[in-house]
Protein backbone atom coordinates (compact mmCIF):
# COMPACT_ATOMS: atom_id res chain seq x y z
CA UNK A 1 0.00 0.00 0.00
CA UNK A 2 1.30 3.23 -1.43
CA UNK A 3 0.84 6.54 1.17
CA UNK A 4 -1.70 7.99 -0.99
CA UNK A 5 -4.10 4.93 -0.46
CA UNK A 6 -3.61 4.67 2.80
CA UNK A 7 -4.25 8.20 3.53
CA UNK A 8 -7.25 8.01 1.16
CA UNK A 9 -8.52 4.68 3.51
CA UNK A 10 -7.49 6.48 6.87
CA UNK A 11 -9.46 9.60 5.82
CA UNK A 12 -12.84 7.34 5.33
CA UNK A 13 -12.07 6.04 8.69
CA UNK A 14 -12.13 10.01 10.01
CA UNK A 15 -15.86 10.10 10.07
CA UNK A 16 -17.86 8.81 13.04
CA UNK A 17 -20.48 7.72 10.79
CA UNK A 18 -18.26 5.61 8.78
CA UNK A 19 -16.58 4.39 11.38
CA UNK A 20 -19.36 3.19 13.05
CA UNK A 21 -20.91 1.75 9.53
CA UNK A 22 -17.60 -0.27 9.45
CA UNK A 23 -17.31 -1.78 13.11
CA UNK A 24 -20.74 -2.66 12.73
CA UNK A 25 -19.93 -4.57 9.21
CA UNK A 26 -16.61 -5.94 11.14
CA UNK A 27 -19.49 -7.56 14.21
CA UNK A 28 -21.21 -9.14 11.40
CA UNK A 29 -18.37 -10.82 10.19
CA UNK A 30 -18.33 -11.90 6.05
CA UNK A 31 -22.04 -12.43 5.63
CA UNK A 32 -22.16 -8.75 6.41
CA UNK A 33 -25.20 -7.18 6.34
CA UNK A 34 -28.47 -5.53 4.03
CA UNK A 35 -28.54 -1.52 3.74
CA UNK A 36 -31.59 -2.25 5.32
CA UNK A 37 -30.03 -4.01 8.55
CA UNK A 38 -27.52 -1.32 8.79
CA UNK A 39 -29.87 1.92 8.71
CA UNK A 40 -32.15 -0.60 11.58
CA UNK A 41 -28.99 -0.79 13.48
CA UNK A 42 -27.17 2.67 13.21
CA UNK A 43 -30.84 4.60 13.21
CA UNK A 44 -29.75 6.36 9.92
CA UNK A 45 -31.59 7.97 7.03
CA UNK A 46 -31.30 6.34 4.12
CA UNK A 47 -29.13 9.13 2.16
CA UNK A 48 -26.98 9.37 5.25
CA UNK A 49 -26.26 5.77 4.81
CA UNK A 50 -25.81 5.90 1.01
CA UNK A 51 -23.18 8.66 1.22
CA UNK A 52 -21.12 7.17 3.86
CA UNK A 53 -21.51 3.41 2.04
CA UNK A 54 -20.26 5.27 -1.03
CA UNK A 55 -17.18 6.35 0.54
CA UNK A 56 -16.37 3.27 2.14
CA UNK A 57 -17.13 1.51 -1.11
CA UNK A 58 -14.65 3.80 -3.26
CA UNK A 59 -11.84 3.32 -0.41
CA UNK A 60 -12.13 -0.70 -0.82
CA UNK A 61 -13.28 -0.96 3.15
CA UNK A 62 -16.19 -2.66 2.33
CA UNK A 63 -17.87 -4.41 -0.53
CA UNK A 64 -21.53 -4.50 -2.19
CA UNK A 65 -23.21 -7.17 -3.36
CA UNK A 66 -27.15 -7.19 -5.48
CA UNK A 67 -29.12 -9.70 -4.13
CA UNK A 68 -32.40 -9.82 -5.43
CA UNK A 69 -33.68 -6.69 -4.18
CA UNK A 70 -31.38 -6.18 -1.22
CA UNK A 71 -27.75 -4.71 -1.12
CA UNK A 72 -25.54 -6.82 0.86
CA UNK A 73 -22.44 -5.13 2.81
CA UNK A 74 -19.49 -6.68 4.13
CA UNK A 75 -16.27 -5.46 5.78
CA UNK A 76 -13.06 -6.05 3.60
CA UNK A 77 -11.07 -7.13 6.33
CA UNK A 78 -7.76 -7.20 3.56
CA UNK A 79 -7.53 -3.72 3.72
CA UNK A 80 -8.24 -2.90 7.16
CA UNK A 81 -5.06 -5.41 7.44
CA UNK A 82 -3.18 -3.76 4.56
CA UNK A 83 -3.51 -0.46 6.50
CA UNK A 84 -2.26 -2.31 9.56
CA UNK A 85 0.69 -3.56 8.01
CA UNK A 86 1.53 -0.06 6.09
CA UNK A 87 1.77 1.80 9.32
CA UNK A 88 3.97 -0.76 11.43
CA UNK A 89 5.70 -1.29 8.32
CA UNK A 90 9.06 0.99 9.40
CA UNK A 91 8.05 0.23 13.24
CA UNK A 92 11.47 0.33 15.46
CA UNK A 93 13.75 1.36 12.44
CA UNK A 94 15.10 3.92 13.70
CA UNK A 95 14.46 7.67 14.17
CA UNK A 96 17.74 9.36 15.86
CA UNK A 97 15.31 10.72 18.35
CA UNK A 98 13.14 8.09 19.72
CA UNK A 99 13.66 5.37 22.06
CA UNK A 100 13.73 1.74 20.57
CA UNK A 101 10.45 -0.45 20.78
CA UNK A 102 10.06 -1.79 24.08
CA UNK A 103 10.66 -5.83 24.85
CA UNK A 104 7.68 -8.00 23.66
CA UNK A 105 6.73 -5.34 21.04
CA UNK A 106 5.54 -6.91 17.76
CA UNK A 107 5.91 -4.65 14.48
Amino acid sequence: MDLDTAARVLAELGNRTRLEVLRLLVRAGPGGLSVGEIQAHLDLPASTLAFHLRGLVQSGLVTQERQSRLVLCRPCLAVLDEVMAFLRAECCLGVPTARACEPGHAA
